[in-house]
């Protein structure tokens, strides 16, 4: 059991976006339509911990890390880092939390400015930390350069000049200027060849024990999750299904839909398997009962009418289901 300090908490997080005014119809005025996001969030992160959130697109793992980094308010629960309220940080302890807390982002070139040499794209948060004299300046960006496995003479390059493994090598570079706590990863190797994305699950990894970083990583990939990070959080439709040790989960599933992802992940010289059966509920009009009942092959009467929690069920292990899976 990890007993350090949560570095992360996520206590009944919502955040609902509102779809459109309502408006009149037959029967009536017809209220606002909402979509939940998020649905009741609740995750402990803690200190040199690594967890990786997978599940299908739209389920809400983007969204999460957002207002994790403090870049969506919740519109309920609470989001804590440290302790402290995430929208409600002081002057200080924001400082602290932006140069602590460092995003990869999914689209490395796009979040790159095209205008800026690596130099100057790694040297800024630097310079806004003030972490060393400016005359220092490009040798600690080659070192940074060094620790990512580019050499130093690519500072003067611009980000069209690099091929798409070394835009994200720059990228995680610019994340590690600030000598952050901790590095939040938004599909950070999706897109590359498999040799690339092995080059930078390495270097991920290396640097996380090195560093003694706490890593959060968004993931569509069974594997990628299994070999980086200790820890998984399975999302569906704005709700944590499952969680525990990574291994452990994705050896002995409780919840119908992580074996599901798993039974759908491609393996080699296997037929891909058949997709789930039934359809992806609206997340703007949800049925009541199990979000996933629908889809499930388990599905009985009470799974239709009773919304399972997220509840323990053995050591290290959550799981919102009301028929789980048994070993």
């Amino acid at each position: 059991m990890n007993d350090a300090a949560p570095i992360f908490r996520l206590l009944d997080v919502e955040k609902v976006y509102r779809v459109d005014r309502g408006g009149w119809s037959g029967l009536g005025r017809r209220p606002p339509r909402r979509l939940a996001a998020l649905d009741g969030i609740r995750l402990t992160v803690r200190t040199g911990d690594s967890v990786a959130l997978v599940g299908e697109s739209g389920s809400g793992k983007s969204t999460l890390l957002r207002v994790l980094l403090g870049l969506t308010e919740s519109s309920d629960g609470r989001a804590l880092y440290r302790g402290d309220d995430i929208e409600n940080l002081t002057d200080d302890k924001r400082r602290s939390f932006q140069r602590d807390v460092a995003m990869i982002y999914q689209d490395a070139r796009a979040s790159l400015n095209p205008r800026l040499k690596a130099l100057d794209l790694i040297g800024e948060p630097i310079r806004q930390h003030a972490l060393c004299p400016e005359s220092e300046l490009r040798d600690r960006v080659a070192a940074l350069l060094s620790r990512v496995g580019m050499p130093g003479d690519m500072a003067d390059r611009f980000p069209g000049q690099l091929s798409g493994g070394q835009v994200r090598r720059v990228a995680i570079a610019r994340a590690l200027a600030s000598e952050p706590k901790v590095i939040v990863a938004d599909e950070a190797v999706s897109g590359l060849d498999v040799s690339t994305q092995a080059q930078l699950l390495n270097l991920l990894r290396g640097l996380q024990h090195e560093m003694g970083l706490t890593l959060m990583f968004i993931t569509h990939d069974l594997a990628v999750a299994s070999y980086l990070c200790r820890r998984i959080a399975v999302m569906y439709l704005g709700r944590i299904v499952e969680t525990g040790p990574t291994k452990e989960v994705l050896r002995h599933p409780l919840h119908p839909y992580t074996r599901a992802l798993l039974n759908a992940s491609p393996r080699f010289f296997e037929p891909i398997a058949e997709t789930l059966p039934g359809e992806i509920p609206s997340p703007i009009d949800l049925p009541p009962g199990c979000r996933f009942a629908s889809r499930c092959p388990r599905a009985a009467q009470d799974c239709r009418t009773h919304e399972p929690p997220l509840a323990p069920t053995r050591a290290n292990r959550e799981v919102a289901c009301l028929h789980p899976l048994i070993d």
